[in-house]
């Protein structure tokens, strides 16, 4: 398994703007020891973020203006933060593979498994998943690094990836577990 972390919208707008949901600010510790992790284990950290342009996008026409490019509401929670050899990937659309750059960045990485974690696990994170499914990649939710503004929505979100792209739907302890495993197991010659 050679994995990538997505962070899918961890933005201030939906952890404590404007559209924020409570649980979105209850997995930020969660996901920050995750991505700790993954960075000392050498798993690529990809931040995918709703970057929109101002006055003309889609997603405007439910929501209202949201994370507009440059704003405030549109910066990455500091605690999430992208940190040196992370990468962000721009998004205009719910499935951070639609017109982005995604697939080849993680084509050229070796990725061919995505751990899917960020807001919300009905919208973004499940688009997102299903880009990755349609693609071929396997895919690792943990569920305690996901989250909707209620549970019904994050619970029917889950039960979707999981049903209809195969998601793997862990806890982040025992993915964590997983990971220092494998990178043991790849170091010591059996």
């Amino acid at each position: 398994m050679k994995p990538a972390v997505l962070v899918v919208d961890m933005l201030e707008e939906f952890v404590r703007g404007r559209l924020k949901a409570k649980q979105a600010e209850d997995i930020v510790p969660r996901l920050a020891r995750l991505l700790d992790a993954a960075r000392r284990l050498g798993v690529p950290v990809i931040h995918v973020v709703d970057t929109h342009y101002p006055g003309i996008d889609a997603e405007f026409r439910l929501w209202g203006p949201h994370a507009v490019a440059g704003s405030p509401e549109a910066r990455i929670v500091e605690e999430l933060g992208p940190k040196e050899g992370d990468f962000v990937v721009n998004k205009r659309r719910y499935d951070g593979f639609v017109y982005t750059d995604l697939d080849l960045l993680l084509r050229e990485l070796g990725v061919d498994t995505v751990i899917v974690t960020g807001i919300h696990t009905h919208i973004c994170v499940q688009q997102t998943v299903m880009g990755a499914f349609y693609r071929g990649y396997r895919i690792i939710v943990p569920v305690d690094c996901v989250a909707a503004a209620s549970e019904e929505w994050h619970r029917r979100g889950l039960e979707y990836m999981e049903e209809f792209a195969g998601a793997e739907l862990v806890n982040s302890e025992e993915l964590i577990k997983r990971l220092e495993h494998e990178k043991k197991s790849a170091i010591t010659p059996v």
